[in-house]
């Protein structure tokens, strides 16, 4: 059996509940750049199955009318503003790392496995991210952080996942994956690593076949997260043990989707 080596962390949704902060960065982005959109948070919701933030604007815009000679310079350019928006968000809002990560995180660090990012946002975003969440050590944290920046092919596409089992010379059966939408899943899959799914409710009721694991939060010792599908093995926190034992076990993820009025309590 191979040995558990590196935990390899989702960003957006994953490490932090950023998702409606780019919502409203987008929106504001929209105003700035007098664009024709304006996205709900059904709508935004909706658009989560389209992974990164230019290839959402391209679509909305291509289907709002603009002209095909205007798509990709009227995309870049919001996508430029809401980048900026963004980052001036995260750091005015205080943004806090969902239940469980820093426990986690230090947990792996102390234990001597390798952490890594791997997402479908910029490099920018992520530095921005650390910096707020685990200050000045953020960026020493994490062996790898593939972004955007590295890899163009966005997720469910493998790739951003296969550059960071290269960047840790590692191989797929020594890594699991964190991570909170379909598109996550599915690309950690395919890169042959085994995922741990946390849901938000933007990706509640996503369809997370083959992950080892689902469950609305890492939880901690005070907190207990709860289960969705997968086993737990009589677990309410998701620590290094846990880990360990999914990654030795076969994924037995149920039917999705799932009775949505039995983890009502997880919005």
């Amino acid at each position: 059996m191979s040995e558990l080596k590196a935990i390899i962390f989702d960003m957006d949704g994953t490490l932090a509940d950023t998702e409606e902060l780019h919502r409203r960065a987008f929106n504001l982005a929209f105003k700035d750049c007098a664009c024709p959109l304006n996205w709900s948070r059904r709508e935004y919701k909706q658009l989560l199955s389209i992974s990164g933030g230019k290839e959402r604007i391209y679509h909305c815009l291509r289907q709002a009318g603009v002209a095909v000679d205007e798509l990709q310079r009227t995309t870049d350019t919001v996508h430029q503003r809401k980048s900026v928006i963004y980052r001036q968000i995260l750091v005015a809002d205080n943004i806090e790392l969902r239940p469980g990560i820093r426990r986690l995180v230090e947990e792996c660090r102390l234990a001597g496995l390798k952490l890594a990012i791997a997402t479908s946002s910029s490099t920018e975003n992520v530095k921005t991210l650390l910096h707020s969440t685990f200050g000045g050590t953020g960026d020493e944290l994490f062996a790898a952080v593939v972004t955007s920046d590295h890899i163009a092919d966005k997720k469910p596409s493998p790739a951003v996942y296969q550059h960071t089992l290269s960047e840790l010379g590692l191989k797929a059966e020594n890594c699991i994956a964190i991570e909170d939408t379909r598109n996550g899943n599915l690309a950690g899959l395919a890169a042959g690593i085994k995922t741990v799914i946390t849901t938000h409710p933007l990706t509640i009721d996503n369809d997370f076949a083959g992950a080892s694991l689902v469950i609305n939060h890492l939880g901690e010792p005070d907190k207990p997260f709860r289960p969705m599908a997968g086993t737990a093995y009589g677990c309410h926190y998701v620590d290094l043990a846990l880990l360990k034992t999914l990654h030795s076990s076969p994924s037995d993820v149920g039917q999705y989707p799932f009775d949505l009025a039995k983890v009502a309590l997880n919005r």
